[in-house]
């Protein structure tokens, strides 16, 4: 039960993951929007699954790897800041527009971030040495951590088809998109700072 309270908390908190829901349902609506939000959540799931098991530790004890993975989750950061700030509007404006899909979302996760350190941290938090194997512990954080996610993604989500919705016209759909993409381009100072 601490578990799933800490991941709807970590779930529901802003993050590079949101922003990136937020202007999906902005550009797309819910509907067109859901692959990137079971994205997200699979991604997040199988991070919070394979971190617990010891990639974590792989990843954190090789600073070169490290800093390849810093900088290229920089750049990919930037990439879809870019894409989402230069996006040309809502769901009128652009029907043919594909939003990030489940793939990209799911590959999202290896470069964001706030991903790495909640996995992280409910590794260091929630794992116990008597409480059965690695594995099935490392099951248990990464399919709980998925159940957390989706509902709390939809909010995120929904949030930004009720902005398309609300900013009518495409100038305050770029002013939005635009913001969208800056607060994701300002998450990357967690990154190279």
């Amino acid at each position: 039960m601490a578990f799933l309270l800490f991941a709807v908390v970590a779930a529901v908190t802003p993050g590079p993951s949101n922003v990136m829901l937020t202007a999906v349902g902005a550009q797309a609506g819910v509907r067109r929007g859901l692959p990137c939000l079971l994205g997200v959540a699979t991604g997040m799931g199988l991070m919070m699954f394979l971190v617990p098991l010891g990639l974590g530790s792989l990843v954190l004890d090789r600073p070169r790897v490290l800093t390849a993975l810093h900088w290229g989750g920089a750049a990919f950061l930037l990439w879809l800041s870019w894409k989402i700030a230069t996006s040309s509007g809502g769901v009128e404006a652009a029907p043919e527009a594909r939003p990030v899909g489940f793939l990209g979302a799911t590959a999202f996760q290896w470069v964001n971030p706030k991903s790495w350190l909640v996995s992280a941290s409910a590794a260091s938090t929630f794992l116990s040495a008597g409480a059965g194997s690695p594995v099935s512990q490392a099951a248990w954080l990464g399919g709980l951590f998925v159940v957390a996610a989706l509902p709390s993604g939809v909010v995120w989500l929904a949030f930004g088809a009720a902005a398309q919705h609300v900013l009518h016209g495409r100038r305050r759909m770029r002013i939005f998109n635009v913001a969208m993409g800056a607060l994701l381009a300002l998450s990357i100072v967690l990154i190279v700072r």
